[in-house]
C-alpha cells in the first residue's frame, strides 16, 4: 500500500480546524477592538475566553475520546464550533459573541481532543502533526491575505473558522465509530510516565502564554508602534505564516534525527530573542523581521512539543492534557499580552516575555533528554514445558552416562 493511502487526513483536517482560531487570534482581537464597543483589554479578553473554553473542553475529554468514539466527539465539537462561531459573527451585541465565542471554543477544544488522541495512536505521530500544522498555516495564511480586502467587521474571521468546521465536516465519515479493539483492551489505567508528563503539561502554559502574548499583541504592535496599514500588516502575517510552512517541512524532513531536546531547547531560546526583537519594532524591516523568524520557529518546536507529549502514551491521553494545558497559556495570552503592554510598554513586554521563555526551556529539554534515554523495555517471554513420552532412563540404559557422577545422581533420584 503506497504511503499517500495510509495518512489519516481526518486527522490532519480536524488539526487544522481544532487550531485555526488561535491562528487568527490577532486579527480576531483587533476586529472585535475596532469593530465592537470594546476596549483592547476588553477584546483580549473574549479571545482568552474563547481560548480558555477550548483548554476546558480538552482537559474534560483527555481519557473520553474513546469512551464516546472518535466520530461521535468530532461532529459535536465541529457543530459547537460552525454554530458558536457562527452566531458570533452575525451579531453585534457583545454578550452574544461571548457567548458565541466560548460555544465556538469549546468546539475547538473537542476537535482538537480527538485529532490529538488519534495522532498519539498514529506510528509516526511527529509526521502527522506537521501535515496539520502545514494544513492550518496555509490556510491562515491565506485568509489573512484575503480579509483585509473583504471589509471591515469582526465577523469576518469568526465566519472562516464556522465555515472551515463545516468544510471538514465529510471527513468525520472516516473516523471509527468506537476505538479499535487493540487500543480498547488496555483499558482506562494510570497515565504512563507520570513525572515527565507532569513536567511537560506544567511548563505548557508558560510557554504558550509568552508565544501568544505577543501574537495577541501583534497587530497592535504593527498598526500602532510600527506605523502600518492594516493591509502590510497582514501580508506581514501572511509570509511569516508561510515562512512557518517552510519551517514545518523542515521538521518534517528531519524527523527524530536531531532528537527533541535539541528543537524544543534551542529553538525556545531563538523564540525567545524573536519576540524581544518583534515588541521592540518601530518600523516595517524590524517588525517583518521578528514576526517571520518566530512563525518560522514556533511550528517547529510546537510539531516537536506534541511529538514529546504523544510519545509519553501511545493512547494520547499525555497529548491531549499537553495540549489543553498549553491553550490554558493561550487563553491567557490576550489579556497577558495587553495587561503587560500597558504596564511596559511593547518592548518591555518583548524582554520579559524573553526572559520567561529561557527559564521555561530548561525543563522542558530535562523532559526530552529523559523521555529519549529511557531504555527498551524487556520483554518476558513464558516458559512452555514439552513432555518427552520415552523415559530418560531407557536412554542411559542404552546409551549409558558421559560421567559416572551424573549417573549416580540420576539413579538416586
Amino acid at each position: 500500500m503506497s504511503p499517500a493511502r495510509t495518512l489519516p487526513w481526518p486527522l490532519v483536517a480536524l488539526f487544522t480546524a481544532g487550531y485555526l482560531a488561535p491562528y487568527l487570534l490577532p486579527t480576531t482581537v483587533g476586529r472585535l477592538d475596532s469593530g465592537l464597543p470594546l476596549t483592547a483589554t476588553q477584546a483580549g479578553a473574549i479571545g482568552s475566553a474563547l481560548l480558555l473554553s477550548s483548554a476546558a473542553a480538552g482537559f474534560l475529554l483527555a481519557s473520553r475520546v474513546d469512551r464516546f468514539g472518535p466520530r461521535a466527539l468530532a461532529r459535536a465539537g465541529l457543530a459547537f464550533a460552525f454554530l458558536g462561531y457562527g452566531g458570533a459573527a452575525v451579531t453585534d451585541a457583545v454578550p452574544a459573541v461571548v457567548a458565541g465565542a466560548l460555544l465556538g471554543g469549546f468546539g475547538s477544544g473537542t476537535v482538537t481532543a480527538v485529532a490529538a488522541s488519534g495522532i498519539a495512536a498514529n506510528r509516526d505521530p511527529h509526521r502527522v502533526t506537521t501535515l496539520g500544522l502545514l494544513g492550518v498555516s496555509a490556510l491562515a495564511g491565506a485568509l489573512y491575505l484575503t480579509i483585509p480586502h473583504l471589509g471591515p467587521g469582526h465577523g469576518l474571521p469568526l465566519a472562516a473558522v464556522a465555515l472551515t468546521a463545516l468544510a471538514v465536516w465529510p471527513f468525520t465519515g472516516r473516523l471509527s465509530v468506537r476505538t479499535a479493539p487493540a487500543r480498547a483492551a488496555s483499558g482506562y489505567g494510570r497515565l504512563p510516565h507520570p513525572r515527565a508528563g507532569l513536567l511537560l503539561a506544567a511548563a505548557m502554559p508558560c510557554w504558550s502564554l509568552a508565544q501568544n502574548s505577543l501574537w495577541g499583541v501583534s497587530g497592535r504592535i504593527g498598526l500602532a508602534q510600527a506605523h502600518l496599514t492594516e493591509v502590510t500588516v497582514g501580508a506581514v502575517f501572511a509570509i511569516a505564516l508561510g515562512a512557518g510552512l517552510l519551517g514545518v517541512l523542515g521538521a518534517g524532513a528531519l524527523g527524530p534525527r536531531l532528537g527533541r531536546a535539541l528543537p524544543i531547547g534551542g529553538g525556545t531560546a531563538l523564540i525567545a530573542a524573536c519576540i524581544a526583537l518583534s515588541a521592540s519594532a518601530t518600523d516595517l524591516p524590524a517588525f517583518a523581521a521578528g514576526e517571520i523568524s518566530w512563525n518560522l520557529l514556533y511550528p517547529v518546536v510546537l510539531s516537536y512539543v506534541i511529538g514529546l507529549a504523544a510519545s509519553l502514551d501511545p493512547r494520547g491521553r499525555w497529548a491531549v492534557l499537553v495540549g489543553s494545558a498549553s491553550s490554558l497559556g493561550t487563553a491567557a495570552g490576550p489579556l497577558a499580552g495587553s495587561l503587560l503592554a500597558g504596564w511596559a510598554g511593547f518592548p518591555g513586554m518583548g524582554l520579559l516575555l524573553g526572559a520567561g521563555l529561557l527559564l521555561i526551556a530548561a525543563p522542558m529539554t530535562a523532559v526530552a533528554l529523559r523521555t529519549g534515554r529511557r531504555p527498551v523495555p524487556v520483554v518476558e517471554l513464558p516458559v512452555v514445558e514439552v513432555p518427552v513420552e520415552t523415559p530418560a532412563v531407557a536412554a542411559r540404559q542404552a546409551y549409558e552416562t558421559a560421567s559416572p557422577n551424573s549417573y549416580a545422581s540420576t539413579s538416586a533420584m
